[in-house]
């Protein structure tokens, strides 16, 4: 779906920086909630903050992460250079040009070797004015032998605004380091969004990414792909999104196994209330052995579309790869069997819906969890 960016203002929408994140207006402080970012910033490594065209608050509270804005962080560190835009280039579409060419900041943050963080790292990029563009660029590094869980949450202040993201995300995951990604969606029916992400995972490395959207946008596309570079390392996709009506959601993942002995998953839980869906996803396999699993299960829910495609690419002799994907509606004899146990049919399809979002699979704080599990049961009640 073609998006026009020249309905957007890229430039003269500096915010200023906050000293105290509890200070925010409670619609901020709301927003950024329900995008998984918590302004008390309770039981949290470190915390970082867009607004608009430019970080507005950044701080770590524990010696084993580092996360600046990249601006100062490529001041600071000579070799991060050799990390921005490598795993995505400049000219890939018209997005990342307009990232590259418009820069409005991002963040780096960098786990150091051998540090295993007790509590998550949040980010949130949150955009404040109508009908403001939006473009970040964020580098996740995490050295040999760390461990590390960030929240990043994506936002407007306001239900009703206008605007358009671009956010370029690239991530390293060194031999033997962990990393688990959550990013929560929460915007608006009149936002457009584009995110462009790539990732490397090295030998031993393990990569878990979860992604949450449900709350209407005008349309979305993202297609991140992640290279197994080093044996024995392994990924995760989860993805539960819900398009309601008037949203066009084009999402998926590309994984691209590299080295022997590496495997993936891809699981995608959608919801068209309405809204058109196309999920995707792609396992390329080199060599062997290796592994790889897509599943894609939808949900049809007020005349919504979902297009699944999968797609399984083994190039090597001795590769695994299977897919699964199932599209249908409410099961019937599942309503019955729990009417028949005394809830009446929008309960019964109520219960349905909460079971098929399921995101215990997620390994979430259990602070997240409760946040999410607040947006599920707000989502319920647009789907009937």
């Amino acid at each position: 779906m073609k998006v026009d960016l020249s309905k957007y203002e890229f430039t003269g929408h500096n915010s200023p920086e906050v000293e105290d994140l509890t200070r925010l207006d409670n619609n901020e402080k709301k927003s950024m909630r329900m995008a998984g970012f918590d302004a008390n910033e309770q039981n949290r490594s470190a915390s970082f903050v867009q607004i608009d065209h430019n970080h507005a608050f950044c701080k770590s509270y524990d010696p084993g992460v580092e996360i600046l804005p990249i601006g100062l962080a490529m001041k600071i560190h000579e070799g991060l250079a050799d990390y921005q835009w490598k795993l995505l280039k400049p000219g890939k579409d018209e997005f990342t040009r307009m990232a590259s060419d418009n820069p409005h900041g991002g963040y780096v943050i960098r786990v150091k070797k051998g540090a295993r963080l007790n509590n998550p790292i949040q980010s949130c990029l949150m955009m404040h004015a109508e009908d403001v563009g939006q473009n970040v660029h964020n580098i996740i590094i995490i050295e040999e032998g760390a461990e590390a869980h960030i929240l990043s949450g994506c936002t407007t202040s306001q239900a009703d605004q206008s605007a358009a993201h671009i956010g370029i995300s690239e991530y390293y995951i060194e031999k033997n380091a962990r990393l688990t990604f959550t990013m929560v969606h929460n915007w608006g029916e009149h936002v457009e969004v584009r995110p462009r992400s790539a990732g490397e995972v090295d030998a031993g490395g393990v990569f878990l990414s979860n992604y949450i959207s449900l709350k209407p946008v005008k349309n979305l596309q993202m297609y991140p792909s992640v290279a197994m570079k080093g044996a024995g390392s392994v990924s995760r996709f989860n993805s539960i999104i819900v398009a309601t009506e008037g949203s066009f959601m084009d999402v998926g993942n590309k994984v691209i196994l590299d080295a022997p002995e590496t495997r993936t998953e891809i699981i995608s839980h959608a919801i068209a209330s309405g809204g058109h869906i196309i999920a995707r996803g792609h396992i390329q396999a080199n060599c062997a052995p290796s592994k790889g699993h897509l599943e894609c299960q939808g949900l049809l829910l007020k005349n919504g579309i979902i297009q699944a495609i999968p797609e399984l690419d083994g190039r090597a002799e001795g590769v695994e790869l299977s897919h699964e994907a199932a599209v249908g509606k409410l099961a019937k004899e599942e309503l019955e069997y729990l009417m028949i146990r005394g809830l009446d049919e929008q309960a019964a399809g109520s219960a349905i819906i909460r079971g098929f979002l399921n995101i215990d699979i997620m390994g979430l704080p259990s602070e997240l969890q409760s946040e999410i599990d607040k947006a599920i049961a707000e989502t319920e009640k647009s789907m009937f």
